[in-house]
């Protein structure tokens, strides 16, 4: 497939002035890479990368315009001209490398953060934050004015910091968007009441920007679709609102997401939700406007996804973000007829969002170089110095990349696997509801090594005399992890063994997503990772019809899936297909057909009958091969779980760090 077959794709459009050489825009996102408040080489870098893979314009993080607005730790100065110099770095880096740069704009009015903020939320009439227990601050004339200005003076040192234009953060229920919507505004002032009024303070903030930036200067508007909350503005409200700012061609450009402090969990819509999410909003606004592109974001994973809704008329633009995290070269790799060799996004926000949620820089699970582009050279590798024999032992995530970089660069690579498939127990997730991209992923790793020359090999379980007999100079042990089968659970340490386990129908998760097991009509999962290793199984015995209660040591299920926005319609899956949640509990006997479950909050005792007990708990490495090599003397490396069972982005990171390293 060529270029020819993404004809609307890569057909260039102009935006005031700006001539955009295709309509994939890497939108804005918090990549919490602040220093001080300043951008750094890390920044520069992670957007270069991106604008040196194809895309058209790229939309940097959020400045908050005022002290209020100050959301993570991560965030950029406010009110500070001294970000100029530091940002220009980033727009040239941008720029340079052919796409338009554009700042998100940003305050979240009562949605503040108050350990990060220190200063009271504003917003129209203190309504409550739902980023967290607190309340706001209802704002006076006289602080409506200075937040105004602080959007200008921020819109000003974008200007002279050379970015093209700003994006005005309208979305999710910030603070713009809490004076257009009636159920928090409810100001009787100039500010409130008739659409007149609630569209003010957008609209004087855009004026204003317009008359310090120049005629030349971009500036779009970001929305977002939130039709399963009452209160929130719906499609035929955001519509006639974008058709007032329109009319008067105050905007070039808006942006449709979906989600908000309402429902978190579609701002960054995890594989439980369809794909093309901000479409319908889009289609909306496609049919209002007049002056402004409409941009489709949300859930938008691939360059069909978004030739698609190109075709269909739904939109002008399309914001791919965590497509491109995942590969920053996804726009040239389609717009060169390759689009089988885009490294998939997986839509599981463990390193994105996830990291994010923990106020770290974010990342990526399959691009471990994201947000280490400055340190690793971006999502490209350099020829080795020295061309060498690499022997890859395992065939899970971490010796794929291993494989996969160490032939990139040049070095013949064998790549021994024990069972007939690749992917190990990753392979395995894989299988669980909706997240077939997993399969994918493993299949673009078939594809690469296959045009790599790699020299793969199933069915082929290696000792250490056998590793002796490969010659290589290099010797990488990625040989995975493997249930403990102990029933040990980590909540009640003071037992090695579970009490009846000898009577058997116990299985690890691995045995029943591998049918390595035939689990009978009531099942007890035993989760004590609250991920998707639980969890996920727990869903794929209760869309098998069998009866399933899940038993967590945790105060909730999915309780480690909390920081990749997955874990409330995770529940509410679990929940319609009738699984049993038992909570902060343990499972302390087993005869075969019965559970024993404590709970930890009053020491009483349950009964479950059930006819199989499953047990998601930490695995031990399988590192028997390292023992005996290491007594033979043989030198090697240890990556993933070998090294330390782990989840998924911690072998590929190793596999990509030691294929970078091996010549160092």
């Amino acid at each position: 497939m060529t270029a020819r077959h993404f004809k609307r794709l890569f057909a260039p459009v102009d935006l005031r002035g700006h001539s955009l050489r295709n309509r994939i825009v890497f939108g804005a996102h918090t990549a919490n890479m602040a220093v001080e408040g300043l951008p750094t080489e890390r920044h520069a870098a992670y957007y270069a990368e991106r604008a040196m893979g194809g895309a058209a314009m790229v939309v940097v993080e959020p400045m908050p315009v005022h002290a209020a607005a100050v959301l993570t730790r991560g965030n950029f100065r406010h009110s500070d001209d001294a970000v100029i110099p530091h940002f220009r770095k980033v727009t040239d880096a941008i720029k340079d490398n052919g796409a338009v740069a554009i700042q998100q704009l940003y305050h979240i009015g009562s949605h503040g953060d108050q350990d990060n903020a220190f200063h009271p939320a504003w917003s129209p009439s203190g309504m409550p934050s739902y980023h967290d227990s607190d309340g706001s601050h209802t704002m006076s004339e006289n602080e409506i004015e200075e937040t105004i200005t602080g959007f200008v003076d921020a819109a000003r040192r974008c200007r002279e910091a050379g970015f093209d234009g700003v994006e005005v953060w309208a979305a999710y229920h910030g603070l713009v968007d809490q004076f257009w919507t009636p159920w928090s505004n409810r100001r009787d002032d100039k500010w409130g009441g008739s659409l007149e009024n609630r569209t003010r303070f957008s609209r004087d903030i855009i004026n204003r920007i317009r008359k310090t930036c120049g005629d030349d200067f971009v500036i779009g508007l970001a929305v977002n679709d939130e039709p399963d909350v009452k209160v929130a503005l719906q499609r035929e409200a955001i519509s006639e609102i974008i058709e007032r700012h329109d009319r008067e061609q105050m905007i070039d450009y808006v942006t449709c997401g979906t989600g908000s402090y309402f429902d978190f969990y579609k701002l960054i819509p995890s594989f439980i939700y369809p794909e093309k999410l901000g479409a319908d909003l889009a289609g909306a606004l496609k049919g209002v406007v007049r002056h402004a592109l409409v941009t489709a974001e949300s859930h938008i994973r691939t360059p069909h996804n978004a030739e698609t809704l190109l075709g269909e008329g739904q939109a002008d633009l399309v914001s791919i973000v965590r497509g491109q995290i995942a590969d920053p070269h996804l726009a040239n790799k389609a717009r060169e007829g390759r689009p089988e060799d885009i490294r998939g996004c997986l839509s599981c926000n463990q390193m994105c969002w996830g990291r994010r949620s923990r106020d770290y820089w974010i990342s990526c699970v399959v691009n471990p170089s994201a947000g280490r582009e400055a340190e690793w050279g971006g999502d490209r590798v350099s020829p080795a110095q020295e061309r060498k024999t690499v022997l890859v032992v395992g065939g899970g995530p971490a010796g794929l990349e291993a494989a996969r970089v160490s032939a990139e660069r040049g070095h013949r690579v064998v790549l021994a696997e024990a069972s007939h498939h690749l992917g190990g127990a990753f392979r395995l997730a894989g299988l669980q509801p909706r997240r077939g991209q997993i399969i994918d992923l493993i299949e673009w790793y078939e594809r690469q090594l296959t045009k790599l020359q790699v020299e793969v090999r199933l069915n082929a379980y290696l000792d250490a005399d056998d590793v002796v007999a490969e010659r290589a100079d290099v010797v990488i042990l990625a040989t995975g992890s493997t249930p403990a089968h102990s029933g040990f659970q980590k909540a009640i340490p003071h037992l090695e063994t579970l009490a009846g386990i000898e009577n058997g129908r116990v299985h690890s998760a691995e045995e029943i997503m591998a049918r390595q097991a035939r689990p009978g009509k009531r099942v007890i999962v035993l989760d004590e990772g609250g991920n998707w290793k639980g969890c996920g199984t727990a869903w794929k015995l209760a869309e098998e019809t069998h009866e399933v209660t899940i038993v967590t040591p945790d105060p909730m299920i999915g309780m480690e899936l909390q920081r990749t926005a997955a874990d409330f319609p995770l529940r509410r899956t679990l929940i319609g297909l009738g699984v049993r949640f038992i909570v902060e509990s343990a499972v302390t006997r087993w005869t075969g057909t019965l559970a024993t479950v404590q709970s930890f909050l009053d020491g009483s005792e349950t009964e479950i009958e059930a006819e199989t007990l499953v047990f998601a708990t930490a695995n031990r490495a399988e590192n028997s091969l390292a023992l005996a090599l290491r007594q033979q003397g043989v030198d090697f490396r240890e990556i993933g779980d070998a090294a330390a069972p782990r989840q998924a982005p911690y072998a590929i990171y190793e596999g990509r760090k030691i294929g970078l390293e091996l010549d160092v």
